[in-house]
C-alpha cells in the first residue's frame, strides 16, 4: 500500500510518501511553506535525487496538496494519482477519538475541538474536504497526537474542576506528540530493551516531555491543550489562568489577550528576537539578556518536567531528547542535565558537544542512559492508517 502521510502547521505543509509493501520504503518528501502569504516556498525529494525547491503562491493547504501531487507525478514517484492508496493525517485534537478513519463524524468532533486547536484543526479539516473532493476515493485516516496518552491514568488527566466540566466538556489533560513520543518509546525498546523507564524530550518549535513505563504514556507535560506545558516558540505554555482577569481589568480584550498567548508568547515573547530558538540562542551569545533568559526560562522548566517525571517514574532508565532542539541544541541538553547527578545523570559533556543522529551521551558514574534520537513521525502514522484501514487500528 502507498500511503502520504500529511503533517499540516498554520501555514505550512509536509509529507511523506511511503511504500509500505516495500519495506516501508519513503518513495519521496516534501514540504510547503508560507501558505496563504504572497511568497510560498515548496520543496520536493523524491528518493534517489536531488532536492527541488521552488516559490509559488498557495492560497491554502488544498492548494499545496495539489501542489506536490503535480510534482510527485511530474518526478516519477507516483505514475498515477491513483497509485496513492491512503492518506494518512497526523492530526492533533479529536477529543475522545484516538485514530480514526475520516468521515463526516470525525470532521464534526475535529471542529468541536478547534476552539481549543486554532492552529490546527481548521487547516485539517479544510485539507481533508480538499483532498476528499480532489480523490474521493482514497481513503483519509486521522491519527491524533493524543492516542498515545490513553494510558495516562486517570489520577494525571484530571484538572481539579467541578467534576461536570470533565463530563459535559471534556476539560481534562490529553496530551499531544504522541507520534513522536510513541516512536521513541518503540526506538528504545530496539535499542535499549532494559530501558523500561523513559523520560522522553520532544524538544522544537512545539515542546513537550513525556514520562514512559514500558512502552506506555503515563504522565504528559501538555494538558487540554497544545499551549500549555513548556515554553512553546510563540506559545505561552503553563499559565495561571486567573491572570487572565488582570489583564481584562487592564484593558486588553480577550481577542487580544488569546492572540498574545498563542502567537507572541514563548520564546519570541520573552526574547523579543524571534520565535527560532536558534536566533534566540545567537542573541544570547552576543550578550541579549532577554534573550538568555527565555533560553533559561524553557531549560527550567524542562528541568522541572524531568524531576517530576523521575518522581512518576521511582527514577528512570534512560533520558531521550528528540525534535529539532533536543537534537540539534548541545547547549540546551547540558544546561537542561546540569546538576542532576543525584538522580544518576552525568552527562558526557565531548559526546554530546559531538552528537548527530543517534547518539548516547551519558557519561560514568551516572546508571540513566542519555539518548540522542531523531523521531520519525510519518512512519508511526503511516503504520497507523494501514492498521486502521485493516481494522486493526
Amino acid at each position: 500500500m502507498i500511503v502520504l502521510v500529511a503533517n499540516l502547521g498554520s501555514t505550512s505543509f509536509k509529507y511523506k510518501l511511503f511504500d509500505m509493501a516495500a519495506g516501508e520504503k519513503v518513495l519521496a518528501e516534501g514540504t510547503a511553506d508560507r501558505i496563504g502569504q504572497a511568497c510560498g516556498v515548496w520543496t520536493c525529494s523524491p528518493a534517489g535525487r536531488e532536492k527541488m525547491t521552488g516559490t509559488v503562491h498557495l492560497a491554502d493547504h488544498a492548494a499545496a496538496i495539489e501542489l506536490h501531487l503535480h510534482k510527485l507525478l511530474a518526478t516519477g514517484a507516483i505514475r498515477s494519482i491513483h497509485d496513492v492508496q491512503a492518506v494518512g493525517f497526523k492530526a492533533v485534537h479529536g477529543g475522545s477519538l484516538d485514530v480514526a478513519r475520516v468521515d463526516e463524524k470525525v470532521l464534526t468532533v475535529m471542529q468541536q475541538f478547534a476552539d481549543v486547536a486554532p492552529a490546527h484543526n481548521p487547516p485539517y479539516i479544510a485539507a481533508m474536504r480538499a483532498l476528499a473532493a480532489r480523490l474521493p476515493e482514497v481513503p483519509q485516516v486521522a491519527a491524533f497526537e493524543t492516542a498515545f496518552h490513553r494510558t495516562i491514568p486517570p489520577v494525571r488527566q484530571m484538572y481539579a474542576i467541578p467534576y461536570e466540566w470533565t463530563e459535559k466538556f471534556g476539560i481534562r489533560r490529553y496530551g499531544f506528540h504522541g507520534a513522536s513520543h510513541r516512536f521513541i518509546a518503540m526506538r528504545m525498546k530496539q535499542i535499549a530493551p532494559a530501558a523500561r523507564k523513559i523520560i522522553s524530550c520532544h524538544l522544537g518549535g512545539s515542546s513537550s516531555v513525556c514520562a514512559i513505563r514500558d512502552s506506555q504514556s503515563v504522565a504528559n507535560s501538555f494538558g487540554m491543550t497544545a499551549q500549555s506545558g513548556l515554553p512553546q516558540a510563540s506559545r505561552v505554555g503553563d499559565f495561571d489562568a486567573f491572570a487572565l482577569l488582570k489583564l481584562l481589568q487592564n484593558g486588553l480584550s480577550l481577542e487580544t489577550i488569546w492572540k498574545k498567548l498563542g502567537k507572541e508568547g514563548g520564546l519570541l515573547g520573552i526574547s523579543g528576537v524571534s520565535s527560532d530558538s536558534r536566533e534566540v540562542e545567537k542573541a544570547a551569545h552576543a550578550g541579549h539578556a532577554r534573550a538568555r533568559l527565555a533560553l533559561d526560562v524553557f531549560i527550567e522548566s524542562t528541568r522541572q518536567y524531568i524531576g517530576a517525571y523521575l518522581a512518576v517514574l521511582n527514577g528512570a532508565d534512560a533520558i531521550v531528547f528528540t525534535g529539532g532542539v533536543g537534537q540539534n541544541a548541545a547547549a540546551i541538553r547540558r544546561g537542561i542535565l546540569s546538576d542532576l547527578d543525584y538522580a544518576g545523570i552525568t552527562l558526557d559533556v565531548s559526546k554530546n558537544a559531538a552528537a548527530a543522529g543517534e547518539a548516547r551521551i551519558d557519561s560514568p558514574p551516572g546508571c540513566v542512559q542519555v539518548w540522542v534520537l531523531p523521531t520519525n513521525e510519518e512512519l508511526i502514522v503511516a503504520r497507523q492508517t494501514v492498521q486502521a484501514l485493516a481494522g486493526r487500528a
